[in-house]
């Protein structure tokens, strides 16, 4: 097999993180001006599409078209979709809680603290998470068996993830569930169908760099840290945590999955007052 013309990955590396850089610096701008940094979370999936997209250009001549061509899509259609979904959650609403917490902590200029600490931040992780897709654009070899099998888990996650939000959505719509506990649908079978959906889209799109064994273990990095990101750090753990003393959220954590899904346990008869997402 062709290794990965190291040159052109440099130069792929290099404008990813500019790209990145980029954007997130764009979405501080509109967040000062706004007083209100959960923008960055809608700049989180924008930075993965242009990295996918700036990756797709210079790859040219160096990957191969399919692959590139699908990756790149695949990663677009992901981070968008996720864009504007947030966005659309958003619309309205006030501070994210959790920036709140961690400016009411700054030491400092909160100003700066957030282009640290949010902003930089999440860019850092965003270049390191689309590793796969960095790589996978200039691999020379076409698409092989456990890259078809990258992209149907990547499928897999894109639609639990989608269709999780779209359930819930459908829920909070309705006056007559204020208040209550989202437990069906996807949501009966595990209490992050969202986070659950990340985690396959990027084990999948990391299967589609394992053309080699360097390549698999140049990138393997990505989901491991979004993994760590999911399940342990800003994602289920600090959700749980907000939640934990909410009416009702006890008893759904006890019939209802943490994380893999899986049938829920028989309903219990307690009382269930609380959405279970912010």
């Amino acid at each position: 097999m062709t290794a990965v013309d190291a040159g052109a990955l440099g130069v792929v590396l290099a404008a990813s993180a500019i790209t990145t850089l980029v954007v997130m610096l764009v979405a501080f701008g509109v967040g000062t001006a706004k007083g209100v940094h959960r923008i960055v979370d809608v700049a989180w999936g924008i930075a993965f599409a242009a990295v996918a997209v700036v990756a797709w250009i210079l790859s040219s001549g160096h990957g191969d078209d399919v692959r590139r061509a699908l990756v790149a899509l695949a990663t677009v259609v992901w981070g968008l979709r996720l864009a504007a979904h947030i966005a659309r959650r958003g619309r309205g609403h006030g501070e994210d809680p959790r920036y709140a917490r961690m400016l009411a902590r700054a030491r400092g200029n909160p100003t700066s603290y957030a282009l640290r600490k949010i902003y930089l931040l999440q860019g850092a992780l965003v270049w390191l998470v689309s590793l796969p897709v960095q790589v996978a654009v200039l691999l020379p070899e076409r698409l092989g068996a456990i890259g078809f099998l990258g992209l149907a888990v990547w499928a897999a996650g894109l639609t639990f993830e989608a269709v999780g939000d779209h359930q819930l959505a459908r829920f909070k719509s309705d006056p007559s569930n204020r208040g209550r506990v989202m437990d069906r649908g996807l949501w009966s079978w595990t209490r992050h169908p969202n986070y659950f959906g990340d985690f396959l889209v990027w084990w999948g799109l990391y299967l589609t760099a394992c053309a080699t064994w360097q390549t698999a273990l140049l990138t393997v990095v990505s989901p491991l840290v979004m993994s760590a990101l999911l399940i342990w750090g800003s994602g289920k753990r600090l959700l749980e945590a907000h939640m934990a003393d909410r009416p009702g959220y006890a008893a759904y954590q006890e019939r209802t999955s943490g994380f893999l899904p899986r049938p829920p346990r028989r309903r219990g008869s307690g009382p269930r007052t609380v959405d279970n997402r912010l």
